[in-house]
């Protein structure tokens, strides 16, 4: 299993050190879609990154540990300084609601694991498969929506885009629209 994730944090930081088209006018700035890709890439490396860093009820600090929306909470300011609050319920209601089979690496997939909708989160990362923050006694992990317990537990998906913006602190950046983040209500 920690083959796997690292064989594809590899493939990620590969393709994020392959350099831009240049336009014929010799700009290099990146388009919105290769800055969407960008930041899709960085926090999924830096969600693979965190595995293995144990649960804490509450937790947002690899030194303390991690709950599942502490762990989204830090990927997302870390890698893309975005604040969100803390609560999958709360996260729920930031961004664009997808539908499964429009789920995209950087997508927040959400579960009901406490009675509750929206109870738990995830990071989605590709092939059914997403990292979170499991209970007490585990790990930061990468598992798959296929398996049986998470496909019952399902309750959507959200994308972050340039909405986010109305709801974050001015000094946040902001994605522009593309298929890597979108919000969604669930939690």
């Amino acid at each position: 299993m920690r083959l796997i994730q690292f064989i594809f944090l590899m493939i990620l930081t590969a393709t994020a050190n392959v350099s831009y088209a240049e336009e014929p006018s010799g700009d290099k700035s990146l388009s919105l879609i290769e800055q969407a890709s960008n930041t899709a890439q960085e926090v999924l490396m830096s969600a693979l990154a965190l595995t293995g860093t144990p649960y804490k009820f509450g937790g947002t600090s690899p030194e303390t540990g991690f709950d599942c929306s502490g762990f989204v909470s830090y990927v997302f300011k870390q890698a893309a300084n975005f604040t969100l609050p803390h609560g999958a319920r709360a996260i729920s209601q930031i961004g664009q609601n997808i539908p499964v089979d429009q789920l995209q690496p950087g997508d927040l997939v959400f579960f009901n694991t406490l009675k509750s909708t929206f109870s738990h989160v995830g990071i989605y990362i590709g092939d059914n498969r997403f990292v979170h923050a499991p209970s007490a006694g585990g790990g930061v992990s990468v598992v798959n929506m296929k398996e049986d317990y998470w496909a019952k537990r399902f309750t959507g998906a959200r994308r972050l885009n340039e909405k986010f913006d109305q709801k974050s602190p001015a000094n946040s950046k902001v994605l522009p629209s593309s298929p890597l983040l979108v919000e969604s209500s669930v939690e």
